[in-house]
């Protein structure tokens, strides 16, 4: 029986893309490969998983044409995340919320923090919340509370990628780590469970994303996490594959209750997967 076989079960975090795309001049990274939607419909049929979140990657920027395409061929099973830039219309927010995004994304690794007072910046966040959608943020730990506040004081519900991605020095005593289970008591923050090696040594992967996932349970509980494979792992394919990413869970959450939220009640509800069957 594949490891997630239940009625439903949301792989939160993946991309979707091919070589030959433009790419963004501020990419950290670029790819030699493809990574297809047939390919990873297959792997969530292999695992047993019934829907998939697909996240704009950095080096695509803001053209989010090929997420699109791949919502649109298989729309009461995937969701998306898009990366857009403030001043973008309306009628284009609602183009991405009618293919099936549900939120935008901060991918601020290696760039300041956006001045999100501006007026562009407010309007789209306006329209963001009034769309139901989120606003996901990639950050080190450290920086958190340098955008968090803003997107509170904005009324945004806020998606933490890949455990807030903590030190590798410090992991869980990370003063940003801690910092961010303290987000827990707003109600409006939501953490992904994925991407550890983004955060640790391979073989650190288990233990300490166990003892991460511990504390972020006991902080937020399992209403307000859920797990992402980020397949195909872009840069860190070397250290990581989709059964990798199923196992990983596996390690960090022993109750099949939690497992469950985490799986399907938490991501079925955020990324509005309602009523939606494969």
């Amino acid at each position: 029986m594949p490891p997630f076989a239940t009625a439903a079960a949301v792989d939160s975090h993946a991309h979707v893309f091919r070589q030959g795309l433009a790419l963004a001049n501020s990419r950290r990274h670029t790819p030699d490969y493809d990574a297809t939607l047939d390919d990873y419909l297959a792997l969530l049929d292999t695992h047993g998983l019934s829907h998939g979140v697909l996240v704009q990657p950095s080096f695509l920027g803001t053209d989010n044409s090929h997420m699109l395409s791949a919502l649109r061929a298989a729309p009461h099973r995937l969701r998306g995340v898009a990366v857009v830039a403030p001043g973008i219309r309306n009628a284009d927010l609602q183009t991405l919320a009618d293919a099936g995004v549900v939120g935008i994304r901060l991918n601020l690794i290696g760039l300041p923090v956006p001045d999100l007072d501006t007026p562009d910046w407010q309007r789209l966040l306006a329209r963001v919340n009034a769309l139901g959608w989120h606003v996901e943020v990639h950050l080190q730990a450290a920086r958190l509370p340098e955008i968090l506040p803003a997107l509170a004081t904005a009324g945004c519900r806020v998606v933490v990628d890949h455990f807030g991605r903590p030190d590798p020095a410090l992991g869980i005593a990370d003063p940003g780590f801690q910092y961010l289970l303290r987000q827990a008591a707003s109600g409006h923050v939501w953490v992904k469970l994925s991407a550890p090696y983004r955060n640790w040594q391979p073989a650190d992967c288990a233990p300490s994303g166990r003892l991460a996932t511990q504390q972020l349970l006991a902080a937020f509980t399992a209403e307000r996490l859920m797990w992402g494979s980020d397949w195909p792992h872009t840069e860190h394919r070397h250290l990581a594959s989709y059964p990798a990413a199923t196992q990983w869970l596996d390690a960090w959450i022993d109750d099949p209750t939690q497992r469950h939220a985490v799986l399907a009640d938490t991501p079925l509800q955020l990324f509005q997967f309602q009523g939606d069957n494969p």
